[in-house]
């Protein structure tokens, strides 16, 4: 089996998940890190092997590699994925892959490059959320009505105020439905498809004078003339599961991993406690445990030719209405 040569760019918290997945895949070898805090690319290279480098352009000047894995700042993506593309290197890019329309349009245009893009929506795979998708495919629920979905999760001041990029508009991009929600924004639109309409707002309960960004956003999206409304907030008081509900004909589906209900209009009620399996990393319960998959799965997509679930089309309709309902939230319009 064929071994892609991989650099991470960008050495922070999420780079350990994605360094202790591809130190288990045969499908990749990593050569190399890179961060502009040099020593936490040294800390990596020094526990998995590899070179450490400053900045990504020094890494791409001194090593051949074939993919790399973009675990920087969210505004930071978009231009690197671009750089990348440029060396005829594949990417795999952390969320959200753009931060404004200009970004979007930028990043979008990569579909047309000979290498492949794909996006790290891991939640995707999750067993609960493929239970309902294979549910919804033999029929049996009827036409999908609407949806809804919560995220219920908290985050500190110390989690903005420890980090040199977090709660910033102009180094984060957003708040809690940039960085922690989007990954259940794009649930929606995996089981609804493309959104036609949008109206939110956003807030900032517990975190004001601390932060630029929302700690709260919520928002009634428009299907295609079916709704979904969804909520998010880092003002609990833990880190609840999210909770994704789609009402369907003939059922009512419910997901909180890795548990599924599904309650029938006759009055019937199943429970489904799913096994989630083995993986390099288990990442945290209430956010999924699917980055080895999703990762082996976009590694799998380069060396057969297959497609990728969350490549640039796959992930069009998430990234476009992530940005409307900023658009709404912050003009105050639908």
């Amino acid at each position: 089996m064929k071994s892609l040569r991989t650099a991470v760019i960008g050495c922070g918290g999420i780079a350990q998940t994605h360094a202790e997945v591809l130190s288990t895949q045969a499908t990749a070898q990593v050569v190399a890190y890179a961060d502009v805090k040099l020593e936490r690319a040294k800390a990596l290279a020094k526990k998995y092997g590899g070179n450490a480098y400053g900045s990504m352009e020094e890494l791409l000047d001194r090593e051949q590699v074939d993919v790399v894995h973009l675990c920087t700042p969210h505004p930071l993506h978009t231009p690197m994925a671009q750089l990348a593309a440029e060396h005829g290197i594949h990417v795999f890019s952390e969320k959200p892959p753009a931060v404004n329309e200009a970004q979007w349009e930028a990043f979008a245009a990569l579909e047309n490059s000979r290498v492949r893009i794909g996006v790290c929506f891991q939640n995707r795979y999750n067993v609960g959320t493929q239970f309902l998708k294979d549910l919804l495919a033999i029929g049996k629920p009827g036409k999908l009505l609407g949806a809804r979905a919560f995220v219920t999760w908290y985050r500190p001041a110390e989690y903005y105020t420890d980090s040199d990029w977090r709660g910033s508009l102009s180094t984060e991009g957003g708040g809690v439905l940039m960085n922690q929600s989007v990954h259940t924004l794009d649930l929606l639109c995996y089981f609804m498809g493309r959104a036609t309409g949008v109206d939110a707002s956003l807030s900032n309960h517990h975190l004001q004078g601390v932060i630029e960004v929302e700690d709260t956003f919520e928002a009634r999206v428009d299907f295609d003339g079916r709704p979904a409304v969804f909520f998010a907030t880092t003002g609990h008081v833990t880190d609840s599961p999210v909770l994704v509900e789609l009402v369907c004909e003939n059922a009512t589906l419910r997901v909180e991993e890795p548990e599924v209900t599904v309650r029938w209009k006759d009055g019937s009620v199943e429970h489904h406690s799913l096994t989630v399996p083995v993986s390099p990393t288990t990442g945290k319960s209430y956010w999924g445990s699917s980055h080895g998959i999703c990762i082996a799965d976009f590694y799998d997509s380069i060396l057969t030719g297959k497609p990728f679930r969350n490549d640039i089309p796959g992930i069009r309709n998430t990234a476009e209405l992530l940005l409307a309902a900023y658009r709404s939230a912050r003009n105050g319009q639908a």
